[in-house]
């Protein structure tokens, strides 16, 4: 007699702990350490000779699609992309290494976020066999190495729910600005210039560009006239008017790729058309998109 186990496996992830959410030691010790991560410098202009802003983004963008296809965590690529930055700050790397740069730190943040991490041979098909695994296990080296070894970075993941337990919203519709706070996370991480912000920056205003695209603010009295700013502001001790900068950078940087967006549906005649015109959930009806595979990149 043969005794197979025909169940799906499935990951299983640990519920958020409130008494770490509700400890402001937890925060402040965020607050405290974020910068340690951050580029040392905008190293284009310093450092890296041969790589161009736009390539970053390419790449960006590549390894986005592969924590997508893959269905990784949220934090894996932007955890990435913290590796990516931080390397090309204190290494001079030839534009050809760059997309296997990605790879490798594609590799070692789903190690650390991921029940089930990506493999090298997975990696080496996503680049169509243009880098080799013995090539990905030499370059995870060197990455770790370069970096010390500190990869347990802090991301603006880790600042969302801590965030979100201080404002007034309603608790039918904080999955849902979660949900968006995390595309607009998703789309900071891909353009160079949110590179040198603080992840609680980029935390605070992704969720600021959320509710008010939402226009939550609007039906709450707590959150109107400039108070939505002023309560985020003080969560991470951050100025309100540099809040107030990240936040519309967000919200053009959106606009921006909305646009290209459009533009693209329209050149794709009326297959495209006929996709825009689906039918949607009224709850998902904003100025605002839930997922990042629906901003043009």
């Amino acid at each position: 007699m043969e005794l197979l186990c025909l169940e799906q496996e499935a990951t299983v992830r640990a519920q958020r702990d409130p008494a770490l959410l509700c400890d402001e030691r937890v925060l402040q010790s965020l607050l405290t350490v974020e910068e340690r991560f951050l580029p040392q410098c905008c190293y284009f202009s310093s450092v890296q000779e041969d790589i161009k802003p736009f390539m970053r983004r390419v790449v960006a963008t590549w390894m986005l699609e592969v924590c997508e296809e893959e269905k990784c965590e949220e934090e894996v690529f932007t955890l990435a992309i913290n590796y990516l930055d931080r390397f090309l700050a204190m290494v001079p790397t030839r534009k050809s290494c760059l997309q296997l740069l990605g790879a490798v730190c594609m590799f070692l943040a789903s190690k650390l976020k991921q029940s089930r991490p990506l493999t090298a041979e997975k990696l080496c098909v996503y680049t169509d066999n243009s880098i080799t695994s013995h090539e990905l296990m030499e370059w995870e080296l060197l990455v770790l190495g370069t970096l010390r070894w500190n990869m347990a970075a802090v991301t603006p993941h880790d600042f969302i729910d801590h965030i979100l337990r201080k404002l007034p919203l309603p608790q039918d519709k904080v999955a849902l600005v979660r949900k968006h706070t995390q595309t607009f996370i998703a789309l900071c991480a891909t353009d160079f210039n949110f590179a040198m912000y603080p992840p609680s920056m980029i935390a605070t205003g992704s969720i600021g560009a959320a509710v008010c695209g939402l226009q939550l603010h609007h039906a709450n009295a707590d959150l109107q006239n400039g108070a939505l700013s002023e309560i985020l502001a003080k969560v991470t001790n951050t100025e309100v008017e540099c809040l107030k900068s990240c936040q519309e950078q967000i919200e053009q940087l959106l606009a921006s790729s909305l646009r290209g967006g459009r533009q693209r549906q329209q050149q794709g005649g009326a297959a495209a058309a006929h996709d825009a015109t689906k039918t949607v959930d009224p709850q998902s009806l904003s100025s605002t998109p839930t997922d990042v595979r629906d901003v043009d990149i």
